[in-house]
């Protein structure tokens, strides 16, 4: 398996540290508001890199931060008068039901920034005892940036050609203007704990750092988030550590690349801004998902609205396949004898694991691992429309199943699709007018229709067909003749 490292710049092959197993961070949100479409695409493509390793054999522990104490949580509470921690509480949970509405896996281990105090001042410590921070006259501490001869390893930045100011705050406590706050002291209404240098709260630079040594242990296998982390936030971490602990943090480094809609940059200024929230409440999940794994992970991705529909369409048509496929091999009216048409279809069955597993191995290139999918849903559909009356169930339940195993390997998980669609209650009475139907089963009803409708056409009584045909149709469903006869679906998409 190869995979991207942003330290290094090239693709490496992954050896874990440990024979089997994967510690994997990724960093959480601000918990301040919704989280906008550009965050869901990182979570989800590191939730679809955490699903592929699972299925490679590996027994992976992921964690995930939330920031709840910070400057845009801070100033959102003055905003609405309310207390920060009854923001930060809001958005938290706001994050956790989208991301469970995403189908983002939860992770192992959720660590809270107001929860881990201790943790971080314990690393501060260690690094002032080093000689790589500093306390400041008004009670901040600073890590020394130039204290680390390593600085800039991640970003390949070079502090001699950055200007300050530059994704840099500067003030007059610190002795570098590159040095970054490793605790801030605290201000009037402003949450804050008590600590060797001050009341105060942590900086943002200090909470992943110290979480991941605390619960994963220094280095970890792959450390992942955004591309606007790469610097400073992911720098600063890695120089914490290497001065804390004398170690690397991560051994592997992995960046999503930015998003766009519609051709520009996302802002409320344009009125573009999309919260996954928003993208939701108008678009299956899976739709969403399958829409933005068609651009590679580490690739810049134009979510383009318009193609919504499409992505739609696109798992429609993935499901169909799937029951028709379990439709046709329960309904057979017998099991054929395996030929070559069989032979073929098994042999694509093969090919298109085979496949998803090589893009997949490929640093996770989920458009390759699409491509193989629908493959293998093109050809299940031409072996069932080549395949007469006769079917052989085994190849047919392979692609069904193996359709189902690939799409849950990127979270689009199509499980509990059957070989029918739910029917409508109305169907019965629609049965009893014309079939002479004495039950009280949707499905039952719904056979005794076709058999009616069959009866009909047999003996070319085409009134009685079309008015078969035409009630069925008012209940919103289509008759589909297949080789295994005939059964009901719906006409229209349903959310």
């Amino acid at each position: 398996m190869l995979i991207y490292n942003s330290q290094t710049h090239r693709k490496e092959e992954f050896r874990p540290m440990e024979e089997g197993k994967v510690r994997m961070y990724v960093c959480g949100p601000t918990v301040y508001d919704q989280i906008h479409i550009g965050n869901a695409r990182t979570f989800l493509a590191f939730d679809v890199i955490r699903r592929y390793l699972v299925y490679r054999g590996y027994q992976v522990t992921f964690a995930q931060n939330l920031t709840d104490v910070d400057d845009k949580i801070i100033n959102r509470a003055n905003e609405e008068g309310r207390a920060a921690a009854d923001v930060s509480e809001q958005y938290a949970k706001a994050f956790i039901e989208q991301m469970r509405r995403f189908g983002i896996l939860d992770p192992d281990v959720r660590p809270r920034a107001t929860h881990e105090v201790e943790a971080m001042q314990d690393m501060i410590s260690t690094l002032i005892a080093n000689g790589n921070a500093y306390v400041a006259a008004n009670g901040d501490v600073y890590f020394s940036v130039r204290s680390d001869a390593s600085y800039g390893m991640l970003s390949g930045r070079d502090l001699n050609q950055l200007r300050a100011g530059e994704r840099v705050e500067v003030n007059d406590e610190k002795r570098d203007p590159f040095d970054f706050a490793l605790w801030k002291a605290a201000k009037p209404g402003e949450p804050s704990w008590p600590s060797p240098w001050g009341e105060g709260r942590p900086g943002w630079h200090t909470e992943c750092c110290a979480m991941i040594h605390r619960y994963l242990g220094a280095p970890i296998d792959i450390h992942g988030g955004g591309q606007d982390l790469v610097f400073p936030h992911h720098e600063n971490e890695c120089a914490q550590a290497r001065c804390a602990w004398h170690a690397p943090l991560a051994n592997l480094w992995m960046h999503t690349g930015m998003l766009r809609v519609n051709g520009e940059k996302m802002s409320k200024s344009l009125g573009n801004f999309l919260t996954l929230k928003d993208v939701l409440d108008r678009c299956p999940a899976h739709a969403v998902r399958l829409l933005m794994l068609q651009t590679h992970y580490r690739s810049a991705l134009d979510f383009q609205t318009d193609q919504l529909d499409g992505a739609v369409g696109t798992v429609e048509r993935l499901t169909s396949c799937i029951k028709n496929l379990r439709w046709a091999a329960r309904n057979a009216p017998q099991d054929g004898a395996f030929d070559d048409t069989d032979r073929a279809l098994t042999a694509v069955c093969k090919e298109a694991q085979a496949e998803f597993t090589r893009q997949m191995d490929d640093d996770f290139n989920t458009s390759g691992a699409l491509a193989a999918i629908f493959s293998l849903m093109g050809a299940a559909n031409t072996y069932l429309a080549d395949a007469g009356g006769a079917l052989t169930t085994a190849p047919v339940l392979r692609a069904a199943d193996l359709l189902v195993e690939l799409l849950g390997v990127l979270g689009i998980d199509l499980g509990e699709v059957g070989g029918q669609d739910e029917l409508p209650f109305e169907l019965v009475g629609l049965a009893r007018e014309h079939a002479d139907y004495a039950g009280d089963d949707a499905q039952g009803a719904a056979d005794a229709l076709l058999a009616a409708r069959q009866e009909a056409r047999a003996a070319r009584d085409w009134a009685r067909a079309d008015a078969i045909r035409d009630g069925i149709a008012s209940l919103g469903l289509v008759v589909e003749d297949t080789a295994a006869g005939a059964r009901l679906r719906p006409s229209k998409r349903r959310a």
